[in-house]
């Protein structure tokens, strides 16, 4: 059965009250595709439609971000740290709808327990997906039911940590033939890298723009 972990962290002394009107105020009130973050690497290729769901969980003065570890059989991002989502169906009426139904296959996440905040400006990937993240605000109690077959763990993260710029790290690799550039968040064992921590300092950057 996949694992729960939590810890928690207050966010930094003068970073002011967060809740769900400060993140209101940061996000996009709709998806936008005139707002793009090009991931290093993303051509002039066609991309896939997908959305995840960004989790913030309401834990007074210490908020969390609700993460998975994805199974290492996977074919797409295998073992990777992950935000629940996949890709959009002809049947999905909106990147919202894909993110609450993949978040609800993946975690068991009932859609009543989820209320949308706003949205990040789309994450192109260089693996092909351009990438819609609905930011959700979660309020305990829920429940949470992993699939797991797809979900080796689910687990939060304080979003001080992931708001602090010394833990933002940038790193490199060889790709497709290519040197390409990516940000990483190592958190305790999970490195959190790639889309994920690329949305996550879009999150950033959105937050620090509403504080000016």
């Amino acid at each position: 059965m996949p694992g729960i972990d939590t810890l928690h962290r207050p966010l930094p002394p003068g970073a002011g009250p967060f809740d769900l009107g400060h993140l209101r105020r940061a996000l996009l009130r709709a998806p936008s595709r005139t707002h793009a973050v090009l991931e290093d690497g993303v051509g002039e290729e066609d991309l896939l439609p997908a959305a995840v769901l960004f989790p913030i969980v309401n834990r007074g003065s210490a908020p969390t971000v609700l993460l998975t570890q994805r199974t290492a059989h996977l074919k797409d991002h295998p073992g990777q740290v992950s935000f629940p989502g996949g890709r959009c169906e002809e049947s999905d009426p909106s990147p919202a709808h894909t993110a609450l139904r993949e978040a609800g296959e993946e975690i068991g996440l009932a859609a009543e327990c989820v209320e949308i905040a706003g949205y990040l400006p789309e994450y192109l990937t260089s693996t092909g997906f351009r990438v819609t993240p609905v930011v959700a605000w979660l309020t305990p109690p829920f429940e949470l039911s992993p699939d797991a077959f797809e979900v080796a763990e689910v687990f939060e993260v304080p979003l001080a940590f992931l708001l602090d710029p010394t833990n933002h790290q940038e790193h490199s690799l060889h790709y497709r033939g290519r040197l390409r550039r990516y940000h990483a968040m190592p958190y305790g064992r999970h490195f959190i890298w790639g889309a994920t921590a690329g949305m996550i300092m879009s999150l950033y950057r959105a937050l620090k723009a509403s504080e000016g």
